[in-house]
């Protein structure tokens, strides 16, 4: 199983993220699981300054933006 985490403080941005993420393991099917991350000292782990930024499987993939569903199912396929 693939984990997805999204850390942001909970700003729109940090949603839209959420919401982009979700629906692209529901169309892609993937086995994945997506949390979401608000902890501060949890988000000073993986060196990022802006948020939203997405995480998967430790990796840090996207910061600083919000994806497309469409670019984050390409990361899951």
């Amino acid at each position: 199983m693939k984990t997805i985490k999204v850390l942001g403080t909970g700003c729109a941005k940090c949603k839209s993220t959420i919401a982009a993420a979700e629906e692209a393991v529901r169309t892609t099917g993937a086995d994945a699981q997506v949390i979401k991350v608000e902890d501060i000292q949890e988000m000073m782990k993986y060196n990022i300054l802006t948020t939203p930024a997405l995480v998967l499987d430790e990796v840090v993939m996207i910061k600083g933006r919000v994806p497309s569903i469409e670019e984050i199912a390409a990361m899951l396929r």
